[in-house]
């Protein structure tokens, strides 16, 4: 005979069908990132794994048919289990009636008066989070806490004075290292940590901003900055150090983010003379020999770093270009070369200077350092936050009076990074000038007709048409759609106007683009 069949309500399963289990594996996690250990991205692909799973697990070796559960995690499990359930927990980690993170509390090593209050996780959350004591995470959560809490508190840490002072706190803690920290990521991951690329513009909570820095006449030195990667690797790049130092040039070594070499206005009487006070000067130098000219023209590094060189924020841009043995040894055709540096120059608005050797660069560099100490001689310089334009009457043109509003050199080398986070306007920039014949210039006047290629302005302009409202600029898909015919299509983009002279686009760059945003063929 059949089991009658049960009827009624359909009970709902948890949020989490393994709290238990997730709570833990995130605690293994976490302390092994703080120590430093590689098992962290273990557990890591392990709760991954673990929340994507739907339904209850009994125990550790049922975990077994997840990915990345291995017998020594479903034994730990295991082991885990059994001791909370001798000390009174519920038996199944799973179950409807299990004690979820929540509700048992913290544990007893983890209270702390100072600790922040933890929002409510969103549905479909993995429920509280509770880092281990003298756990990186808990070291910059009450630090952040209680920065919040200061009176006279900025509300926000900077990333180097978070793990700075972590480090203090925790120090089995590494910081110093140039990947991001495990630990912060970690909190980053769970919303427990706000980041923000530029808390002095305005992100933070108390929309605090940095002092303006004013360097009057006087209390500024004019110093020469050099990338790291001019120091390091062949002879070549430690002979160029000899010839500045040869020639007293006073420069010093560090990681710029995008050029070879800028000045900067050094304070020289700061109140710390650990980090005293810099202002970048508006001139930027990009030096290339003529072999890795070549490599980065065939590897698309050359336009690239143009690019980036023209949104960098300084106004006056240096190609140094440097010969390097015969040119009939190079990968590239030198009418090649010479037609790029001349485009470097005519179409894109750089300086090009051209030198014999590494002696001529050195002291090319001699010369504008002593130039640009002459030239802001006896002027107040002042501070001026990323994004917003310097002095209108200087700076621009031949005129001989220079930029005295200038980005701080943390403004500017952080503004410059090449992996930060992006806007889809810049992706979709960056992404256009992966298509041959798309340049900088012509790039720029696409995003600035068309703001991005995704579909939601679709949706903002059907919005604009309901509530009878004008809508902003169009995306580029919309605009495609619009048009009646593929042909319509295909002359789409061929008037829009690029570059200094206002050139169209032309039919057959128009045309590509056509088929690469249109065509679910392949492209031909």
């Amino acid at each position: 005979m059949a089991a009658p069949v049960r009827l009624g309500r359909k009970r709902p399963l948890p949020v989490c069908p393994n709290p238990l289990f997730v709570r833990w594996l995130t605690e293994w996690r976490d302390e092994a990132a703080s120590r430093g250990r590689r098992t962290q991205f273990v557990f890591q692909k392990a709760l991954r794994s673990l929340r994507r799973y739907p339904l209850p697990l009994r125990s550790g070796k049922e975990a077994k048919i997840l990915l990345h559960f291995g017998d020594g995690l479903c034994r730990m499990l295991d082991q885990r289990l059994k001791q909370h359930r001798s000390s009174g927990g519920d038996h199944a980690p799973g179950s409807s009636g299990a004690k979820s993170p929540a509700q048992e509390g913290p544990p007893a090593d983890v209270q702390d008066s100072a600790m922040p209050v933890l929002v409510q996780p969103k549905a479909g959350g993995s429920g509280s989070y509770w880092p281990a004591r003298n756990s990186g995470a808990r070291a910059a959560l009450l630090l952040l806490y209680r920065e919040h809490l200061h009176p006279s508190g900025h509300s926000f840490l900077t990333k180097e004075e978070l793990l700075q002072r972590c480090a203090q706190e925790t120090p089995g803690v590494a910081s110093g290292s140039a990947r991001p920290w495990p630990a912060l990521r970690s909190l980053l991951h769970r919303n427990l940590v706000l980041r923000t690329h530029q808390p002095a513009s305005g992100a933070s909570e108390g929309n605090v901003q940095e002092p303006q820095l004013e360097l009057r006449p006087g209390e500024y030195r004019v110093l020469l900055c050099v990338d790291v990667g001019e120091t390091k690797g062949a002879g070549h790049r430690s002979e160029l150090i000899r010839q500045l130092q040869r020639l007293h040039v006073t420069h010093t070594v560090r990681k710029l983010h995008v050029g070879d070499f800028v000045w900067v206005a050094q304070e020289t009487r700061p109140r710390d003379p650990a980090t005293p006070g810099e202002l970048v000067l508006d001139h930027i130098v990009e030096r290339k020999r003529l072999d890795d000219l070549c490599s980065s023209i065939i590897d698309g590094r050359f336009r690239e770093q143009k690019f980036r060189l023209k949104r960098c924020g300084l106004g006056r841009r240096v190609y140094l270009v440097e010969q390097h043995g015969s040119v009939h040894n190079l990968s590239l055709p030198e009418n090649t070369l010479l037609q790029a540096v001349t485009n470097t120059q005519v179409i894109d608005g750089f300086f090009v200077k051209r030198t014999a050797d590494i002696k001529e660069s050195a002291a090319y560099l001699a010369l504008l350092t002593r130039g640009l100490e002459r030239l802001y001689q006896g002027h107040t310089l002042r501070s001026r936050p990323w994004g917003i334009p310097g002095d209108p009457e200087s700076g621009a043109g031949p005129s001989p009076k220079p930029l005295c509003s200038l980005l701080t050199f943390k403004d500017f080398n952080t503004g410059a990074i090449k992996n930060k986070a992006q806007s889809v306007r810049e992706v979709f920039a960056r992404q256009l000038v992966q298509v041959r014949g798309v340049s900088g210039e012509k790039a720029a006047a696409l995003v600035d007709r068309y703001s991005t290629p995704a579909s939601w302005a679709r949706v903002s302009h059907c919005q604009a048409l309901a509530t009878q409202t004008p809508h902003s600029i169009p995306s580029l898909l919309a605009a495609y759609d619009a048009c009646a015919t593929p042909k319509e299509q295909e002359m789409l983009l061929s008037t829009v106007k690029c570059g200094r002279l206002q050139r169209n686009l032309g039919p057959a760059l128009s045309r590509t683009l056509a088929q690469l945003y249109c065509s679910s063929s392949p492209l031909t």
